[in-house]
């Protein structure tokens, strides 16, 4: 197993994500003999990074895992779990419930640490993270009367929580915001380290580069989610996969993601929601040896991501917007028209943060079709035509709700 040293640990690069744990049929509770033989497969290989969050498996998750670590030195394998925030709405001085949460009674964010405290049977996390700070969820972790911040820091200072950070699935300018918001109420800032989607087809589609340069340039090691996008690209169509074989024959498809990402000098973790012993073992191969990816085998990978992502050539140059009437962030709709174009229904489940965020005025809908974006444009783009398809998709989504 590598590792890499973050501050006073040696963190496995290889961590295991525990949201898709093994279960008794596909929606069922937790496979406990097989999710157990994973965990204790896992450690014993070398992998000290273990990840879990409120309400993964319903809430069980955080039960489950450290039930199994607990066998081991406490000083040897590390938890990670997160406030669930992008869950919550602060309004006339209460909490209310939001998604998974709209049932539950909130009284205040020490409520839900000190029940995690005690689900996970611990007296502090190694690390706690803000769970998905994104354009819905800014407000919440930001609000001075609430304090969600404020508490957590004292927790830390208390020896409850060893280090801090958040997960991130907003757009790089609001992290970019939340980041400058810290700064300006802890100097220095208060977060080590933070947790983002980050695969090589996102590294377009949803801007995953411009959010680890803002990590980055600001010295936060990057825990990398998703980096498989759910087992998207796992493995592809014939042709594909015959490009990934050819240049790396005893090598699964699977592993050129995980190798992509070891590319990447600031990413601390590599994150795997791993369900069974044969991803597990494969994952471990590839991160018994320090290798990533060639010249020749990223060049491969470029082909496959042509493949895979039929884009918009946007470059944000802004000039649409400059001309445009109603005001609109036209790169940023664009940007969103991508991630549509080239996802399937599950990627509404995070453009809808975004969306929920805007108001009706900055949405695609309000476009007038004027045409002037379209004469500015210096690569030619139909942009009232993608406004007025990504209207159309947006309408289409919120009907199926």
């Amino acid at each position: 197993m590598l590792y890499k040293q973050f501050k006073d640990k040696k963190l496995s690069q290889l961590g295991m994500g525990n949201m898709r744990l093994p279960t008794v049929g596909e929606r069922g509770p937790i496979d406990e003999v097989k999710a157990k033989e994973l965990i204790e497969y896992a450690y014993q290989q070398g992998i000290n990074y273990f990840d879990t969050a409120y309400r993964y498996h319903s809430g069980k998750s955080e039960t489950f895992v450290p039930s199994v670590l607990r066998r081991y030195p406490r000083d040897t394998w590390y938890l990670a779990t997160k406030m669930p925030g992008h869950m919550m709405q602060y309004r006339n001085g209460r909490i209310e419930g939001i998604g998974y949460l709209a049932n539950e009674t909130i009284a205040s964010p020490e409520q839900i640490f000190e029940d995690q405290i005690k689900r996970c049977g611990v007296d502090y996390f190694d690390f706690y993270l803000l769970h998905n700070v994104c354009e819905t969820a800014y407000d919440f972790y930001t609000n001075g009367e609430l304090g969600v911040v404020d508490y957590l820091l004292e927790q830390k200072k208390a020896g409850r929580i060893r280090h801090f950070g958040f997960s991130a699935h907003g757009r790089p300018e609001t992290i970019e915001k939340f980041l400058k918001w810290s700064e300006s109420r802890f100097p220095g800032g208060c977060f080590e380290i933070a947790q983002i989607q980050l695969n090589y087809l996102d590294w377009i589609l949803q801007d995953a580069k411009g959010k680890y340069e803002i990590l980055t340039k600001r010295g936060l090691p990057v825990v990398a989610m998703e980096p498989c996008r759910g087992g998207k690209l796992a493995s592809f169509d014939e042709k594909v996969n015959a490009l990934f074989k050819a240049a790396r024959p005893n090598d699964s498809i699977a592993s050129w993601a995980f190798r992509y990402l070891k590319s990447l000098p600031n990413v601390q973790v590599t994150l795997s929601g791993m369900s069974s012993l044969e991803q597990l073992k494969d994952n471990l191969q590839t991160f018994s040896e320090p290798s990533s990816l060639t010249d020749e085998e990223n060049a491969v990978l470029q082909k496959v991501i042509a493949s895979l992502a039929d884009l918009i050539p946007c470059t944000g140059c802004r000039y649409c917007s400059e001309e445009c009437p109603q005001k609109l962030d036209i790169p940023k709709l664009i940007s969103i028209y991508n991630e549509v174009k080239n996802g399937d229904a599950s990627v509404w489940g995070l453009i809808n943060f975004t969306l929920g965020a805007m108001t009706e005025a900055e949405l695609p809908s309000s476009c007038s079709g004027c045409g002037n974006c379209r004469q500015v444009c210096p690569q030619g783009i139909d942009v009232p035509d993608l406004m007025r398809k990504l209207a159309e998709a947006i309408d289409k989504n919120s009907k199926r709700k």
